[in-house]
């Protein structure tokens, strides 16, 4: 991105938080099992949005006086001998837009005189113990009271921008979607009888990889769907099952796509799977109908929560007034989590800031099972971007508690549950842009009706 757009995003912040301080640490290199053997390195996504400075061991300070700082280590021969020759300090400034540079072996100095003169120093909560440990060292606070210096002005403050995303960024987005939508097409093209779950989730990342991209998260790709984050890959794949694949791929500046399909390994839904499945693409539909400005997400998650309750009573699963089955929270058997997040430079979007991002003042969330995994509830906005991911899953230690303790029987017909014990589970996952008047699925369409999976699986295999 351009360093006027960097810029621009730190003087918006500066409205927003005038008075002292502001320090964003990005990310040191994290060790494998020994120092020089490290993971892959991603850097800070607060950092990437007010900076977009990539490499490790960088921080950005913007002083009260209007003076902002990028400190780094200096490049040395032996970085070049091992690394190959890299962007300097002065260089990334420039990038960002930021005029000031200096040694990060300072920043610790420069923070004591600011305190000294009694400018406080907003930071964000850490969220890895070696980020919490470094401020600690920086600010000359004992690790245990790292937590408590958290600026909540500052955090409100980051929260309310990144939540709106620019064009620019919708863009990314989308340039995510695009790659990740390929992942699928190779995906749709390996599935069969016999096939490892690890080939599938090889080849999918293949793809990404020979783009130069990275994952956005450890990918879901698992016969198991009924696990609802299962990144175990040690199944062959065989007839009669379901194949759930949640994934996605970033883009080159860090921003994520979440994709979610659940696909046949014959190539064709059994007529009970076809029946569940067209339950959770209602939901998924009507959720994209519903989503705008006017609504909340926990309109939407109850959308999609009523949905699925319906047509689990038209098939016998559920019974009883549907209104009072959701209100009691009897459909989370089935739906145990929320309808989705936010997205961003984040697949959980600012998750590390807490519920600040998805609940707005004096809004809390709920006990209540279920509704309590409930990420976003707030009010939606346009330039907000949403993940719509219901879902309808069959776990037997869970139907076994609740089945035990008669929990919602008046609801729930366990009986005829029983026959679905070893169903697994489907989820239908797509990416939202909430607009001034409705919502738009971002990203190419990747098959998604019972008509265009089974139509794709057959042209690979000719069924």
């Amino acid at each position: 991105m351009r360093p006027a757009i960097y810029a621009a995003r730190r003087a918006k912040l500066r409205e927003r938080v005038s008075e002292g301080a502001i320090l964003f640490l990005g990310h040191a290199e994290a060790p494998r099992n020994y120092a020089a053997n490290t993971y892959p390195f991603r850097q800070d996504s607060h950092l990437l949005y007010y900076a977009g400075v990539e490499l490790p061991d960088k921080a950005l300070l913007l002083a009260p006086d209007g003076r902002e700082i990028l400190f780094g280590a200096p490049v040395t021969m032996d970085d070049i001998v091992w690394m190959g020759p890299q962007s300097g300090l002065a260089e990334l400034a420039a990038g960002a837009g930021v005029a000031a540079t200096e040694d990060i072996a300072r920043l610790k100095e420069t923070l004591a005189a600011l305190i000294a003169q009694g400018v406080h120093v907003h930071y964000l909560p850490p969220y890895r113990a070696d980020q919490a440990a470094a401020l600690s060292r920086l600010l000359d606070v004992a690790p245990e009271h790292v937590a408590d210096g958290v600026s909540g002005q500052l955090l409100q403050a980051v929260a309310q921008q990144r939540s709106i995303k620019a064009a620019e960024e919708i863009a990314e987005i989308e340039n995510a979607l695009t790659v990740s939508a390929a992942m699928y097409q190779i995906a749709l093209q390996s599935i069969r009888p016999g096939v490892p779950e690890a080939v599938v989730a090889g080849l999918m990342q293949a793809v990404a990889l020979s783009l130069g991209r990275q994952q956005a998260f450890q990918p879901i790709v698992s016969i198991h769907g009924e696990v609802l984050h299962n990144t175990f890959y040690g199944n062959l794949l065989q007839n009669g099952q379901l194949l759930v694949i949640d994934s996605g791929a970033e883009s080159t500046l860090g921003y994520a796509a979440d994709l979610t399909r659940t696909f046949p390994v014959s190539g064709r839904f059994t007529a009970p799977q076809r029946e569940i499945y067209e339950i959770v693409l209602r939901a998924q539909v009507a959720v994209i109908e519903t989503a705008s400005p006017r609504v909340t997400n926990r309109d939407l998650h109850f959308v999609a929560a009523r949905t699925i309750a319906a047509g689990l009573k038209e098939i016998g699963l559920m019974r009883g007034d549907v209104d009072e089955a959701v209100q009691a929270g009897a459909h989370a058997l089935f739906f145990p989590h929320g309808i989705g997040h936010m997205l961003g430079l984040d697949i959980h979007d600012m998750e590390d800031l807490g519920d600040a991002v998805g609940y707005g003042p004096g809004d809390e969330r709920s006990p209540q099972f279920g509704l309590s995994f409930l990420r976003l509830a707030r009010g939606l906005q346009p330039g907000f971007v949403i993940t719509d991911e219901p879902g309808v899953y069959f776990i037997p230690p869970l139907i076994d508690q609740w089945a035990a303790e008669k929990r919602h029987d008046a609801f729930i017909n366990y009986e005829k549950l029983a026959a679905y014990r070893h169903f697994g589970g489907i989820r239908i996952e797509d990416d939202l842009l909430i607009t001034a008047d409705g919502a738009r699925v971002l990203g190419p369409p990747v098959p998604k009706s019972v008509k265009d999976i089974e139509e794709a699986m057959g042209q690979k295999s000719g069924i």
